[in-house]
């Protein structure tokens, strides 16, 4: 990259950190260091803001670059995750958004433990909460370190190092400074933002192409290298049997695993009413639906104009196309118009890195002061939970950039297909079961709980993913026994299974009356905070 594009690129940079820096030191003035303050922003965001916040939060460096960059290298077989990060919402919207807010106070835990003993369950559905966000973390991570990569030259190592780094920071500060409500700002302004640039470079794409789509399907597939397979099923997960439960396990991760990411619970809490978080979900499925068909045409984009050998060549997992993509629509290299674009886009995604980064770590310092801290000292104050907060959010940070470098060149989109694994195979069995399901028990909620969690992880360990592959995070060693990439087919059922074991073995039987207060609450509002 040219000189030009750096300096552009980097002011960009720089006076989106500034005005995010601004909105949380602004903030952070104005807090009383409640608990309710940081955790929730006060329950005083409306359900347009709170979608845009949603909306903010979801389309993450695995939606902007991991899903266009898995397009332009796979064609239909990359489109398949935009559809699973969609539809996912269907299950939100209608099983989860209104019970949750009516259940809870700040954490998934609230829900679970508000008719089981309290310690065991916030201690099992805290530490699933805080693995789920260090694992989703890590994926921001490593988008940022290729944006970065790409802007200063592939061949420094130190400029990838430096900016998961320097991202690591930003998102501690923004968490300990300004909480919830900062975060939810932060992240109202990069989907105006992001929304923005997705529809500027789609708008550029089609008129490449006169409006034409099909040929744009066909341009694609004659510069993808493959042909017309590149627009069928089965060039990333057909062939053998492997592949193919692959892909189902993907699937049921993605459509299932929405429902139990922390980050994205915590965020109906900021809404007055039950009925504010059903609201907020709507707006949010209309931004993310609009998004999600702009990345189709942003994959296909990338592969046509620049070419799907060009991308994998930048950068192997494909995560650089839509900045190589702007580039070329901005007219070149050398050109004015390219230089611009690419910056406003590179700033654009790591913008988009900035909020949700900073999102997902304070969910999970709630997780581990609101749930872990608390249940361990009992009694604490709400101040010292925040003090821990704080703490947490720092030490969290730690952990997601060690393993943001370790795995910097993997995909995106894919290391966030391995976080909703296991979230669906952790936390969404116990949120089901504790909803709907009468019986369950105290039991029932830890063994589904750690039933969905240690699989999950194991099984990402031994599989193709940590080693025995080229592509692996430590390809020189061989310990794969699991074939699967995604854990999601067998974990999620063994998660639901151990929450029916545990529930049917135990000794103590569910409290009727609990029950019967927790479904009139989260049916009616009745008693919700």
């Amino acid at each position: 990259m040219t000189g030009d594009h750096q300096t552009l690129a980097l002011v960009l940079f720089g006076v989106f950190v500034a005005i995010t820096l601004g909105i949380t030191t602004y903030v952070s003035r104005n807090r009383h260091g409640s608990a309710e303050e940081f955790y929730a922003g006060g329950r005083l965001f409306s359900p347009m803001e709170n979608g845009f916040a949603i909306a903010g939060d979801y389309m993450s460096a695995a939606s902007f670059l991991g899903i266009s960059g898995l397009i332009a290298l796979y064609g239909y077989d990359g489109l398949l995750y935009s559809v699973g990060f969609l539809v996912a919402w269907l299950v939100v919207l209608f099983l989860v958004a209104e019970l949750v807010r009516n259940c809870g106070r700040f954490t998934l835990a609230d829900v679970v433990a508000a008719r089981m003993r309290e310690r065991p369950v916030r201690i099992a559905a805290g530490t699933s909460s805080v693995t789920v966000s260090v694992l989703y973390l890590v994926a921001q991570m490593v988008g940022a370190g290729s944006l970065v990569a790409l802007l200063l030259g592939e061949t420094s190592a130190a400029a990838r190092t430096w900016a998961v780094i320097g991202v690591g920071a930003l998102m501690v500060i923004y968490v300990s400074l300004g909480g919830m409500r900062a975060t939810t700002w932060i992240q109202i302004v990069k989907a105006v933002l992001l929304m923005g640039g997705a529809i500027a470079l789609t708008v550029l794409v089609l008129m490449r192409f006169h409006g034409d789509f099909d040929q744009l399907l066909r341009t694609a597939a004659d510069r993808s290298g493959h042909g017309s397979d590149f627009l069928a099923p089965g060039l990333k997960y057909g062939g053998d049997w492997t592949a193919r439960l692959d892909f189902i396990s993907l699937g049921l991760a993605l459509v299932l695993g929405t429902a139990g990411l922390p980050h994205i619970l915590s965020r109906f809490y900021t809404v007055p009413t039950a009925r504010a978080a059903r609201r907020s979900v709507v707006w949010s499925i209309g931004l993310i639906g609009s998004f999600y068909l702009m990345t189709i045409v942003l994959g296909f984009g990338a592969a046509a104009i620049v070419g799907s050998d060009a991308v994998r060549g930048s950068n192997a997992a494909g995560n650089t196309a839509v900045p190589l993509l702007a580039l070329d629509l901005g007219g070149g290299a050398d050109s004015t118009g390219g230089t611009v674009l690419f910056a406003v886009v590179a700033a654009v995604a790591f913008a988009t890195i900035l909020a949700v980064v900073a999102g997902i770590t304070l969910a999970s310092s709630a997780s581990v002061a609101h749930d872990l801290y608390a249940s361990l000292r009992r009694g604490s104050k709400q101040r010292s939970e925040v003090a821990v907060a704080r703490v947490a959010a720092a030490g969290i940070g730690v952990v997601a950039i060690g393993l943001g470098l370790l795995a910097r060149d993997l995909n995106v989109a894919f290391l966030v297909g391995l976080a909703f694994a296991v979230a669906a195979s952790a936390n969404l069995p116990v949120l089901l079961y504790s909803l709907f399901w009468r019986e369950f028990t105290t039991r029932g909620a830890v063994w589904s709980v750690y039933g969905g969690l240690l699989p999950a992880l194991v099984l990402v360990v031994l599989s193709p993913v940590v080693s025995g592959s080229p592509d692996s995070l430590f390809p020189g060693v061989d310990f794969q026994y699991f074939p699967l990439d995604n854990p999601g087919l067998v974990s999620i059922p063994l998660g639901f299974l151990a929450g029916w074991l545990g529930t049917v073995t135990s000794a103590d039987r569910a409290d009727e009356a609990k029950h019967a207060e927790t479904e009139v609450r989260s049916l009616t509002g009745a008693g919700a905070v």
